[in-house]
């Protein structure tokens, strides 16, 4: 029984650690939540979970300090909606200095009740990108007058710029906030600094620290489900919710930049254990790493095109090393690993999310480069070298005639055999020329146990 009894207590403690619960909560706190980073299934989760924990705890408002490149526009929708329908108000705050609320941080901004920025922050480029993590081509006017917004785009990337566009609309309406800018932000990647998108009625104030924050907006009036709300946290106890650890988890796979490390470390390591089984190490990691890619495909959404022609290029990279090519299987390799990295999450539909091209995908085809090289390396010495093992190493061995040897030019005659002394042994030997006893011979072939000789030249 007490056996039993620990064990609860223990899995009691893992359940615990796994829920991520806050300090006990009382009315009127102030949650606090963090944002750092890309807005995905994850982070989205986190930050509903936590809105539904301040409104359950009947909580003055909770805080959202947010520092993100953009998102999933599935995850962004879903943050938006429990922050419209919250209970309490929702305050978002860009910080720190340096810190941005691109693309999908700008719809979160927009439909919050209090919306501030720390100075040097910025908020816009809301655009869905395209390839390469450009926009798309821009529209060309058309004969009769009309803008001729198609004609430019892709059908796609039309409709989907034509809805997050309407979209962005809404939210601003239901905040009263410019929506002339929002639009124009998602149209034309417009982006502004945070004195600017105060001038410009995006945001509410600009602030220097949380401190300044919270006096400012305290006694403000906003709307909540529909009826008016005044804010009060001066005072308020700060309660910060902290991710759960599988939402951590999850938020570190569901970056691209990681995703994609994470498929050469695979591939490497794979191909590592292939070429020396039983080094455990190298297979064991590549395993590991294919795993969580697997988990960070599961909540990424990608291009099975790109991820082919990542697949590929390592392939001829390896190719490289067995099949000479002068050097165009490794230039195909490394050509299509970038290609293939710059579309494998190019999906402007459903995400901004991209690659990195010089912080990731550059140094991993550096690094693919530099692991074939040394490999390619190694092999030239191992082919070129004198061999170290076997009978095989003796050839070029130098020894010393023990008895005559007569001269043989036909295999028949070669029944006649000397005596020379290699490498502390004695053995029969037969040469193309005689040699004198005492003289110095070099080991030019086996022949079962009998060698061919040859006076040393350097004698």
């Amino acid at each position: 029984m007490k056996g039993m009894g620990g064990a609860v207590l223990l899995l009691a403690g893992v359940l615990i650690s796994l829920a991520g619960v806050v300090d006990a909560a009382s009315p009127g706190d102030l949650y606090i939540v963090r944002i750092d980073g890309s807005i995905n299934p994850a982070s989205a989760d986190y930050l509903m979970s936590a809105i539904e924990e301040a409104e359950d705890a009947d909580a003055s408002a909770i805080l959202i300090e947010m520092d993100t490149p953009g998102g999933l526009v599935s995850s962004t929708q879903d943050i938006i909606q429990s922050m419209l329908n919250a209970r309490i108000p929702t305050i978002v705050y860009v910080t720190p200095r340096g810190a941005t609320a691109t693309s999908a941080g700008t719809f979160i901004m927009l439909a919050s009740h209090v919306a501030a920025m720390m100075p040097g922050t910025s908020i816009g480029a809301a655009h869905p990108v395209s390839l390469f993590g450009g926009s798309p081509p821009p529209a060309e006017t058309g004969k009769d007058g009309d803008d001729g917004a198609a004609a430019g785009k892709d059908v796609v990337g039309q409709k989907m710029e034509n809805y997050l566009a309407a979209y962005v609309e809404s939210i601003a309406k239901q905040r009263d906030r410019n929506v002339e800018w929002a639009e124009q932000a998602v149209r034309n990647s417009v982006a502004v600094t945070a004195e600017e998108a105060v001038e410009l009625n995006v945001i509410d104030m600009v602030v220097g620290r949380r401190s300044e924050l919270l006096a400012a907006i305290e006694g403000r009036i906003v709307e909540v489900d529909g009826e008016e709300h005044t804010i009060s946290v001066a005072g308020a106890r700060e309660v910060v919710v902290e991710k759960t650890l599988l939402q951590a988890i999850f938020d570190f796979l569901s970056d691209p930049n990681v995703a994609t490390i994470l498929l050469a470390v695979g591939a490497l390591g794979l191909y590592m254990e292939f070429q020396s089984p039983g080094l455990i190490v190298p297979g064991a990691v590549g395993v590991s790493a294919l795993i969580l890619l697997g988990f960070a495909l599961q909540i990424l959404p990608f291009s099975w095109v790109g991820m082919l022609f990542m697949l590929l290029g390592i392939g001829l990279l390896i190719a490289e090393l067995f099949i000479a090519s002068f050097g165009l299987l490794f230039a195909a390799g490394i050509s299509c690993f970038l290609i293939g990295g710059t579309m494998v999450f190019d999906r402007p539909e459903v995400s901004d999310l991209t690659v990195d091209f010089w912080q990731v995908l550059f140094p991993l085809a550096l690094t693919l480069s530099i692991f074939g090289a040394v490999i390619a390396y190694s092999l030239g010495r191992t082919m070129f070298s004198q061999q170290t093992a076997g009978v095989d190493e003796m050839i070029g061995l130098v020894g010393r005639c023990e008895s005559k040897i007569e001269a043989t030019s036909s295999v028949a005659e070669r029944s006649r055999k000397g005596k020379v002394f290699v490498r502390g042994e004695y053995w029969n030997c037969t040469a193309d020329e005689e040699i004198e006893p005492g003289e110095a011979v070099e080991v030019v072939e086996i022949n079962g146990l009998t060698l061919r000789v040859r006076k040393a030249a350097n004698a």
